[in-house]
């Protein structure tokens, strides 16, 4: 196959093995390990069927990438060319998971000082949160419960801080939200004290 492909394209073979061929495994790596980080996702989302159809683009990509290795298996830029594709593919992946910001995220907010404008504000924005009055070895704090889709992460922490600058807080990802087809964007609040 390496042979026809040089020929098609009117390459010496020796050019194609050392130049072209790794950059075609480099690149299918990249996708396929890409595609492989994306599906991981959508399969902690429970979305079945994307996740499928992804699992068969990731397989057969990475079938042509280690077939020609094997055709070519003498040639060490192939084997070079594979692993940096794999680094890169996860890297790839990476930013691309950041850039979709699929699904929903727990935040919590611990804070000693009153949330008022914090509760206020998700309030306003209809998240549904939870405020609960604890205590903790320094005293009496508020905790802030609230779940929220991840591409509303970057603006939350930055309310956040801006209300409270030293509070403390978690971000947690959410594998399944209860109801969430059905259940409107009203937010409630439940009030309990906990005391050690």
């Amino acid at each position: 196959m390496g042979q026809s492909i040089s020929e098609f394209l009117g390459m010496d073979q020796s050019m194609y093995q050392l130049v072209l061929l790794p950059i075609l495994i480099f690149l299918s790596r990249i996708m396929d390990v890409s595609i492989n980080t994306i599906r991981i996702i959508f399969m902690l989302q429970s979305k079945k069927a994307i996740s499928t159809f992804l699992g068969f683009f990731e397989s057969l990509i990475w079938i042509l990438a280690i077939s020609q290795i094997f055709q070519n298996i003498t040639s060490w830029p192939t084997y070079l060319a594979y692993a940096s594709g794999f680094a890169s593919g996860i890297f790839v992946g990476m930013i691309i998971e950041e850039k979709l910001a699929i699904g929903r995220v727990v935040v919590r907010v611990i804070t000693r000082q009153p949330a008022r404008e914090l509760i206020e504000y998700f309030r306003e924005k209809s998240f549904r949160f939870s405020s609960v009055d604890a205590t903790s070895e320094e005293g009496a704090v508020n905790i802030i419960f609230t779940v929220i889709k991840r591409e509303a992460l970057p603006s939350t922490i930055k309310v956040i801080k801006t209300y409270n600058p030293k509070a403390f807080y978690t971000v947690e990802g959410v594998k399944k939200v209860s109801d969430d087809e059905i259940l409107d964007e009203r937010s409630f609040t439940t009030r309990r004290i906990f005391r050690r």
